[in-house]
């Protein structure tokens, strides 16, 4: 072992065939459109539990026309891909996949796949709803997944990216018929690199229209993530017009207050503390239950209140593992 090497983690790394953000950034177009998996190194990458290998044949089936056994492989997806909340290398190779999927597979599994996507593309999120926490997609630096040694934080740059390669196949699913499937596209929008101005102007003109109550909070999530990552100095105040505003209807007031919260390290003020803290925003914890970043917070129902409660005493979110979400 070349302990210099070691010694200079992860740069020595940095633009090899250990450096996923290369590997998939190297996938052809037409590879990634023809589905053609055995042209994808596999098994240089083990997911959770076995070998990478697996992965395609779990694709393949999500892919087909029987609904029962594309809802297993899908199951079988989320725990080898994203067990217990982590990402693992071989994930992101699988995202311009599932991308094209989602895009032209199943309709009733079109939602989970998509959630799937934005999930490998971002950190481990169980139990943070802080400020701080539930708008971040980026992973320490210095985090390394024990299988391939490659920094957590260069698999969800590269899942990112190839999520940014592909906006061509998202965009037309925010009209969607199916809500889910709507708030999950929102998701993933959220997670990409570049395209500023046309993601931000999408994601704005499909809130101006939206009637869904759980995708108006992810929508206004998703805008919100996105100007923090890519510092919109009109964000703070265009999320503080729509929580402040009282002829709003209460779940989009509650979500701008929680992504001006995020956006901002001002105190919140009396009003907006009044609002979150009003015993009827409770009414709406199953809705926000649905909403793809509020769910992971707190599995068992409650991650509205926990969002809150964190968000307005400062708790430091405690690790817990929920269920996995098949």
């Amino acid at each position: 072992m070349d302990d210099e090497r070691w010694a200079r983690w992860p740069e020595p790394w940095a633009g090899t065939d250990a450096d996923m953000r290369t590997v998939v950034g190297a996938i052809p177009r037409e590879v990634k459109d023809g589905f053609k998996y055995d042209e994808i190194p596999w098994q240089r990458f083990p997911h959770f539990y076995g070998p990478g290998e697996e992965v395609p044949g779990c694709l393949a089936t999500l892919a087909s026309g029987d609904a029962e056994a594309a809802g297993r492989a899908l199951g079988d997806l989320w725990e080898n891909l994203h067990h217990q909340g982590s990402t693992i290398a071989v994930g992101a190779l699988a995202v311009p996949f599932l991308l094209r999927i989602a895009a032209i597979g199943l309709p009733g599994l079109r939602a989970d796949t998509l959630r799937l996507v934005a999930e490998i593309g971002r950190c481990q999120h169980f139990g943070d709803g802080t400020r701080e926490g539930l708008l971040q997609v980026t992973e320490d630096p210095l985090e390394a997944e024990g299988t391939t040694m490659c920094p957590t934080n260069w698999t969800i740059q590269a899942a990112r990216d190839a999520i940014t390669d592909d906006l061509h196949l998202l965009f037309p699913l925010l009209p969607d018929p199916d809500p889910d499937v709507r708030s999950a596209t929102a998701f993933v929008l959220a997670a990409a690199t570049s395209e500023i101005a046309r993601v931000s102007s999408t994601l704005h003109h499909r809130l101006a229209v939206e009637d869904d109550p759980v995708v108006r909070v992810s929508l206004i999530l998703a805008i919100a993530q996105f100007a923090r990552e890519h510092q919109d100095e009109n964000a703070p105040s265009w999320a503080r017009e729509l929580w402040s505003d009282l002829g709003r209807p209460p779940e989009i007031r509650i979500g701008a207050g929680l992504a001006w919260l995020c956006l901002v390290d001002d105190p919140a003020p009396d009003e907006l503390q009044a609002l979150l803290a009003d015993p009827s925003t409770d009414q709406c914890s199953d809705l926000f239950q649905r909403v793809p970043w509020i769910r992971p917070v707190d599995y068992y129902g409650s991650g509205l209140r926990r969002c809150i409660h964190q968000m307005l005493t400062l708790d430091v979110p405690g690790q817990h593992d929920g269920p996995p979400p098949f």
